[in-house]
């Protein structure tokens, strides 16, 4: 089956208001940043994103949230986004912070038809007791908070239930992949993108580098093509434009020296 689609813009036209979309990525490495920008001009708002976070103030999904466009967020990881906070803190955005170990799992297990499973992480903490604030009101006070949690114990040790994330749409990207939707992942890239593929009813990837369908061996393939409904080819300027979420260099006296 041929699931590629002619362009970015082409393959998110469908995507509404309100949808719920599983974004792929960890920082800013490995984002769909081709499908976002596709996004931001197609004008959906009112967004629920699950992701491990929400990209920086001028990059990735963070052009999504300083547009207004996004009203709820999952996610473990919000540290490089200033606009994220002051949302957050003046009521104009949802928050649910997951561990990123149990956001991984949630995403897995719904991808996998697993409704919720049982972990120890957030044991006797606000994770399972409830309380976390999820949305605040334009004095600074909590308006909505997290329920409190389902747990049980197994052989002596309390677990907590979480269950299983599911969305509208999954957005990723990956370095290799063919018009089956097989697709391979480089390196740290692979970290969230398949699962949030696997999360996605429909699932769309941008590819690096598209191939002919039986050129990746099967032994390569880090998620198969039945969990992908969508592929964009990107061009090569397209797939070259990557961020560097935080650039660091050593000093230029320390260059070149040797530790004895």
């Amino acid at each position: 089956m041929d699931k590629s689609s002619p362009s970015a813009a082409d393959a998110v036209a469908d995507i509404a208001n309100g949808a719920s979309l599983a974004v792929g990525g960890f920082g800013l490495c490995g984002i769909p940043s081709t499908l976002i920008s596709a996004l931001y001009v197609q004008g959906a708002g009112g967004l629920h994103i699950v992701s491990n976070n929400c990209g920086t103030d001028d990059h990735g999904l963070g052009m999504l949230l300083g547009a207004g466009r996004i009203a709820r967020v999952t996610g473990s990881y919000v540290g490089e986004n200033k606009e994220f906070a002051r949302q957050y803190l003046t009521g104009e955005l949802e928050v649910e912070l997951v561990p990123q170990g149990t956001l991984a799992e949630r995403l897995r297990a719904g991808g996998h038809g697993i409704p919720a499973f049982y972990t120890p992480a957030g044991v006797g903490t606000p994770l399972a007791e409830g309380g976390i604030p999820w949305r605040h009101n334009a004095h600074g006070d909590v308006a909505v908070a997290s329920p409190a949690k389902e747990t049980r114990v197994f052989d002596g040790r309390e677990y907590v239930l979480e269950e299983a994330l599911i969305c509208d749409f999954a957005l990723v990207r990956a370095a290799r992949g063919d018009r089956h939707g097989n697709l391979v992942f480089d390196k740290s890239a692979r970290n969230f993108n398949p699962l949030a593929a696997m999360a996605g009813r429909v699932a769309i990837a941008e590819v690096e580098e598209l191939v002919e369908p039986g050129v990746l061996s099967p032994d390569e393939i880090h998620l198969p093509g039945v969990f992908v409904q969508r592929v964009v080819a990107l061009t090569a300027q397209q797939a070259a434009d990557k961020q560097i979420e935080r650039r660091t260099v050593s000093a230029p006296e320390a260059r070149g020296t040797v530790a004895v």
